[in-house]
């Protein structure tokens, strides 16, 4: 097998995280090769016990998100251990990440300005609830609350029916994507100029970024985007139907799609209808279109539908349960689930290759404290 690419071999990063968005971002630079040193508290990331399922001795989302690493326990409160992080940073770190709660690296002494002026090639990751600045920067944030104040929540689920959240940790993963990006960032100006960084980036701003394609519509129409179900707004048809045996999402987006669409439903006579002549003709009229679509899509079975769309060129899909996904041929092709040395834990791989080689995660997820005595030198750190 070819030798997995690691290409930040070379960094030290050190998490003060905990939950998903800090670990997540840790996780990322683990799989590319960096040493990722998670510091916890005495009892642990409370992700420890967000179960079940449990894997191993924890749940299974936190040992996902904490491959690759190692564990130190840290009490921040006792001075004698406060010093040994700082020592750990100063000699050691490259980047530090942060999500504990907003004031608490600035009580602790260990804050971006602060550590930057002991070690100033140090790049420094806020990781923040609603950002660095304004009047909600000092509230805390979790992933459900930043789907309902950014917008996302609003936009989700079928009209007329209460707002949903996304099923995954789309604002808390999405902050620690953003925040490897700032970092990356930030470390090749420091390629440049010996200099390190603060880095800020926060839920409330990832939010914002998701719905920015929405944002732009309400900018430029001044009317909000209200929830589409399946849908997209602004683009029809382009949604999830009923068949008789399951759901399939067919993106029929353009006029030329559109016009295929008709032919395999048996309606050719909808391509020379005023009503669906363009796109924005088909948004206008799009609960006379959807009616008719969903009312024919039950008359046959999934498997069906695929094969006729496939065959004309209409993208479509089933809607698969994760189970199905796992399982997938496509996902066995590409190599997405994998296994993890010394463990029989296995999990869904990083969303890239590099010369055609996915990242591969480096370890286990720790045991808590495991690495206390390595990393602190005594095992009472």
């Amino acid at each position: 097998m070819t030798k997995p690419p690691t290409p930040f071999a070379d960094l030290v990063v050190v998490e003060l995280g905990h939950s998903v968005s800090a670990p997540f971002a840790g996780q990322i630079f683990g799989d590319l090769g960096a040493e990722v040193i998670k510091i916890e508290k005495r009892e642990g990331d409370d992700a420890r016990k967000w179960g079940p399922p449990f894997w191993e001795g924890a749940a299974a989302s936190f040992q996902t998100l904490n491959r690759s690493k190692r564990s130190a326990v840290c009490d921040l409160r006792s001075a004698r251990d406060r010093d040994a992080l700082l020592t750990l940073i100063v000699e050691r770190a490259d980047v530090v990440l942060q999500n504990l709660r907003p004031g608490q690296v600035e009580e602790l002494g260990l804050d971006g300005a602060t550590l930057l002026q002991r070690k100033p090639a140090l790049v420094y990751c806020n990781m923040g609830a609603f950002g660095r600045t304004g009047p909600l920067k000092d509230r805390p944030g979790y992933d459900p609350l930043m789907q309902a104040f950014g917008g996302v929540m609003a936009t989700t689920g079928e009209p007329g029916r209460p707002s949903v959240r996304v099923g995954p940790s789309i604002i808390d993963m999405g902050t620690g994507m953003w925040a490897v990006i700032g970092i990356l960032a930030a470390l090749r100006e420091r390629a440049a100029t010996g200099r390190g960084a603060v880095v800020d980036v926060s839920l409330f701003e990832t939010s914002t970024s998701w719905v920015s394609l929405l944002a732009s519509q309400y900018l430029a129409s001044g009317e909000s985007p209200g929830k589409q179900g399946s849908g997209a707004n602004g683009i029809v048809p382009y949604k999830a139907y009923a068949t008789r045996d399951g759901e399939l999402v067919v993106a029929a987006g353009s006029d030329s799609l559109f016009r295929k669409l008709a032919v395999v439903v048996g309606h050719p006579e909808w391509i020379d209808d005023p009503r669906f002549a363009d796109n924005p003709a088909r948004v206008r009229h799009q609960g006379e279109l959807y009616a008719m679509l969903d009312a024919i899509m039950l008359t046959a079975d999934t498997a069906h539908w695929a094969s006729r769309l496939e065959a004309a060129g209409i993208p479509c899909s089933p809607v698969q349960s994760i189970a199905q996904m796992v399982a997938h041929e496509q996902t066995a092709a590409l190599g997405l689930v994998q296994d993890v040395p010394g463990t029989a834990m296995r999990f869904l791989g990083l969303p890239l290759a590099i010369d055609g080689e996915r990242p591969r995660p480096s370890a286990r997820p720790p045991a808590l404290g495991e690495h206390t005595a390595i990393l602190f030198g005594n095992s009472e750190a």
